[in-house]
């Protein structure tokens, strides 16, 4: 089905659907993966589909009324990786197309490394550079992901080696970043991930906050301190005054004296 037939069949009267995956959009080779279509509880029909270049071939078809449906790839390989898009039928017409789902298949190729320029601990506001960098394939393309399964960026300079620039970076930045390799011509077969590479963002503001708490507390705690010392000297000078600061008192004499009776 070409895309004039996709256009006659979506409408906007309904709400759009909501298309994810779980666990993420990148798969390693021959694991699965689940595909959420989110529609109404009216919907009585979920169609997915996969796109080639301006066609389209329906994947499944669930059959039931129900908000959701889930639809499970249970081997990811070059075939099933691709861009996906869901959508639903009420009453006697079809909703609009949900927006695409991307989903890659890694670990086709060797694992890249991923580095930065400096150092992985950055203030907010500054700017980081990534490198990945692949020891023996030479990619097209690279691609920069954050945990969580998000696409942060991609590279398109060729070769052993694709640069990164992210910022100015805020606490969001902060996470563990993997990288892939890829030719333009398999967009979706991706190289087997890179070792986490941690990024970790401070806050100037916070900082500062935080050493001046920390000059407070020190100073008070030497005031405590003096005053305690002073507290306690005083205390000693009153409870033993010198000797020859002692009162007079007359000297007692004692005399044995009989009973009488």
């Amino acid at each position: 089905m070409d895309l004039r037939d996709i256009t006659l069949l979506c409408f906007g009267d309904f709400p759009i659907p909501i298309v994810s995956a779980t666990p993420g959009s990148a798969i390693p080779w021959n694991e699965s993966v689940k595909i959420l279509c989110w529609g109404t509880p009216e919907s009585y029909l979920y169609q997915l589909e996969i796109w080639g270049n301006s066609t389209f071939e329906v994947v499944e078809k669930q059959l039931g009324f129900q908000k959701e449906a889930e639809f499970l790839i249970e081997h990811m390989n070059p075939n099933t990786a691709g861009r996906y898009q869901c959508r639903y039928r009420k009453r006697d017409r079809w909703s609009e197309c949900s927006k695409a789902l991307e989903l890659v298949v890694t670990g086709f190729y060797s694992k890249p490394s991923l580095s930065a320029d400096q150092s992985v601990e950055v203030l907010r506001g500054e700017t980081v550079s990534l490198q990945c960098t692949s020891a023996h394939v030479p990619f097209d393309r690279f691609s920069l992901t954050k945990e969580g399964g998000a696409t942060v960026s991609q590279s398109q300079s060729g070769g052993h080696q694709g640069s990164f620039v992210l910022g100015p970076v805020n606490q969001s930045f902060s996470g563990n970043y993997r990288c892939y390799g890829w030719y333009r011509g398999s967009p979706y077969v991706w190289s087997a991930p890179s070792d986490a590479l941690g990024l970790v963002v401070t806050d100037t503001t916070t900082q500062d906050y935080t050493t001046g708490n920390l000059i407070r507390m020190c100073v008070a705690g030497l005031v405590l301190v003096a005053l305690l010392a002073i507290l306690v000297e005083n205390w000693h000078s009153h409870r033993a005054p010198n000797k020859e600061d002692w009162p007079d008192f007359p000297e007692l004499s004692w005399s044995k004296q009989k009973c009488q009776t």
